[in-house]
């Protein structure tokens, strides 16, 4: 364990970001950042035989290169990119068959919500929505069609935290059901799912991994090879290839995320300690707070936290409104893991499509606000909250 309490890293992650996926060798004048093949198509030797490369929906170099460097970080054999978050989950979905059931966490983000509910919904794949904290929820839950349980950890917005390693014993005394866990909030700096036993790590790559608020992008890693041939086949059939840019915008971006996540890290365990002793915030989620009800798990299964808070204010959307209103420096608007520090309001926002009675059960209350801390002085961004604090009567 590290002084803090959470899990021990090797600091080979450094050298995996910035030097995964590439080596000067693999092109001619030897440069050091890798070139963006930005050509659709490849010349080929002759009717049949081609050069390892045909088609850039199928397969790209600037592409390889960051699949590469993914897998790396995630301790994957494979990793493949799609053209954004919810295209990686729907490349998982549709491995699925009519008739398959799909088990899932009850805070789970909205757009996955919806594929899952509405679009595969409509070719009769049925979701069990669960509270996946208490791993007997998804053991009760699972049938003799399930084939996918799908984890978010911590969980979107309440910042939930799910044993990894536990619902991997479960739902692997299974046969063929997949364990993918969604790891946009953490990243493989901070938690690493397929250490602990998950089939699939997937992420949002438009959020902490990427960092700079300009690329929309997934990614899956698995060690199964058979599962990525599958996802594989998905990636270029169903048309949910990125872009050669957008590609070589992340692996750029990869090479400064061990520093991004540890500041992220540090200025926002910062704000929640000064938004505890607020007399005008009701409640504040923070896994790496003592507070935080499972602040033990989190540090037993992780090598730290990001940089999400969320916290109530005392009073309704009145109260909400005028303090976001009142912010200087800290914007409103909607994703996460960016270098400026924003916030929204989830209820009416990423989770709309719940119904109000849901809502009000998972405590996403018009009050609760989740935000994420960027790259601004921690002092500004505290001064900036308390003079929207104050505004508030």
């Amino acid at each position: 364990m590290s002084e803090e309490g959470y899990l021990k890293r090797k600091n080979d992650i450094f050298t995996k970001a910035t030097h995964g996926g590439f080596d000067p060798e693999q092109e001619s004048t030897w440069p050091l950042v890798p070139s963006i093949a930005v050509t659709t198509s490849f010349e080929q030797i002759e009717p049949g035989e081609h050069r390892h490369f045909i088609y850039t929906r199928l397969k790209n170099p600037t592409r390889q290169v960051l699949e590469k460097c993914l897998a790396e970080l995630d301790n994957a054999k494979y990793s493949l990119c799609y053209s954004s978050g919810l295209g990686a989950t729907t490349a998982i979905a549709s491995i699925l068959s009519a008739g398959d059931h799909i088990i899932a966490g009850d805070e789970m983000y909205g757009g996955t919500a919806r594929l899952f509910k509405e679009v595969f919904g409509k070719f009769k794949v049925e979701t069990t929505i669960v509270d996946t904290r208490d791993t007997k929820n998804i053991e009760n839950a699972i049938k003799s069609n399930t084939k996918l349980v799908w984890v978010e950890t911590p969980t979107n917005p309440l910042l939930k935290v799910v044993d990894i390693a536990k619902v991997a014993d479960i739902v692997h005394k299974h046969k063929d059901i997949i364990l993918v866990v969604d790891n946009s909030f953490m990243t493989p700096y901070f938690q690493q799912p397929l250490n602990l036993g998950a089939d699939v790590s997937m992420h949002s790559l438009s959020k902490y991994m990427n960092g700079h608020i300009d690329v929309v992008m997934g990614a899956i890693s698995t060690n199964d090879f058979d599962l990525y041939e599958k996802l594989r086949y998905n990636q270029h059939a169903m048309g949910l290839s990125p872009s050669p840019f957008d590609c070589y915008q992340v692996n750029r971006s990869l090479k400064t995320l061990p520093l991004r996540m540890e500041h992220h890290m540090k200025s926002s365990i910062a704000l929640a300690k000064f938004l505890e002793k607020q007399p005008k915030i009701e409640k504040v989620i923070h896994p790496g707070l003592p507070s935080h009800p499972q602040h033990d798990l989190i540090k037993k299964q992780c090598f730290g936290t990001s940089g999400m808070i969320s916290f109530y204010i005392k009073g309704g959307l009145k109260e909400t409104k005028l303090f976001i209103k009142s912010l200087k420096l800290i914007k409103f608007a909607p994703s996460f893991g960016g270098y400026t520090t924003t916030l929204l309001v989830p209820s009416l926002m990423t989770h709309t499509t719940l119904p109000e009675k849901v809502k009000l059960e998972y405590g996403i209350t018009d009050n609760l606000i989740r935000m994420t801390v960027g790259f601004e002085s921690v002092d500004d961004l505290i001064a900036d909250v308390s003079q929207a604090l104050e505004i508030i009567k």
